[in-house]
This record gives structure tokens, sequence and C-alpha cells, in this order.
């Protein structure tokens, strides 16, 4: 369960996720956090949405390129960027030096369990390339956190129905072989998916 003042480090994006405040302090309202990203990085996955929330993104140092659809923002210290609920969106820090900024999520819905699960997976070295989990963890992590995050494209069913049978195959998987870490989404959770 997240805390506030909870830092998450992300190894394969380099991202610093550190918990303001959690979900269960604002009635599942808000989730405020602290991102620090490296110079040049991204957070893993490219351009997403968010069913059901609002992102909010208040730039304090460094530059920050944000891609809305087809529109770019490139923001610095200072600015904010709003994400609405369901619109595709990606963000970089594209700038020489780290980037910190201030992020709300609205409502919190389960966010913190999303990163947390996230940081486990790319510290237990289950991410490919750009921090996604391999196959068998990305279907469970989609079926899990759906209200949360889906991908931008394809579309939702084609990802429901490629996802699938993965999903099941890792749950299989996960019955089969218990001393298998497994993560948060299959509902067993391993010692570094708790954070």
């Amino acid at each position: 369960m997240a805390y506030s003042g909870q830092t998450l480090e992300n190894p394969a994006s380099g991202e610093r996720i550190t918990v303001r405040r959690t979900a269960a302090e604002t009635n599942g309202e808000l989730l405020a956090i602290d991102l620090e990203l490296p110079a040049y990085r991204r957070v893993p996955g490219g351009q997403h949405i968010h069913p059901l929330q609002e992102e909010r993104f208040a730039v304090v140092e460094g530059t920050m390129r944000f891609k809305l659809g087809r529109k770019r923002i490139v923001a610095g210290p200072g600015e904010v960027v709003v994400v609405p609920p369901g619109q595709k969106h990606d963000f970089a820090n594209v700038g020489d030096d780290d980037a910190f900024v201030r992020v709300e999520v609205r409502p919190a819905l389960k966010m913190e369990q999303l990163f947390e699960t996230a940081v486990g997976l790319a510290q237990e070295g289950r991410t490919m390339l750009g921090g996604i989990p391999k196959p068998l963890d990305l279907a469970l992590f989609t079926e899990e956190f759906e209200d949360e995050v889906q991908g931008a494209f394809p579309a939702r069913w084609l990802q429901r129905l490629v996802l699938a049978p993965l999903a099941w195959l890792a749950r299989r998987r996960a019955r089969r072989t218990p001393d298998r870490a497994v993560p948060a989404v299959a509902g067993v959770r391993s010692a570094s998916s708790t954070c």
C-alpha cells in the first residue's frame, strides 16, 4: 500500500516517483506524485489513454514534451499541462537536465498499485525495452489496470483479443509454479512488487 513520502525508482525508465498524497488521504479523489525524469528519457510505453482520469502536470524544473493526440506542447518551469480523460497522450523529458514535475491524477482509482506493479516488474527484470512488461505480465497488467490506462492503439477490442490468451497462460503458469514470482496483478504479490 502506498504512503506519503514513498519513492519508487524504475530502473527501466530511470523515473523516480515520490508519493505526495495518497488515494486514502484524499478519499480516492486524488493521487499526487512528484515525477523526476532523467534528461532525454520517457516513462514506459508510448501514447496511452486514461479513460476515467484527468492528469495535471506542473513542470517545476526541466523541459518536458507532451503529445496530446497530434498536438505537441513543450513546457518548462511554471507551465501546466492538463490531459482530460480519454485523451491520447505521452510525455518525455526533452531537456539536457533532469525534469521535476508535480503530477495530479483525478480520481486516483488504482494508480498507486499500477506504479508499484510497474516498478516491481522492472526491478525484477520483467520488462522489455522501454519498460513495457514482458508479454505474459503485460496481459495481466492490462486486465488489472484497464480503468487506469490503455494503449492508444491498436483498438481496445484488438488489444483484448490478443492479450486474453496470454493472460490465461500467465494465470495457468502461476498456478503450476507457485514459487515463480508473479506480479501483483495475478493475485500473488512478490516481495518487490509490494514496494
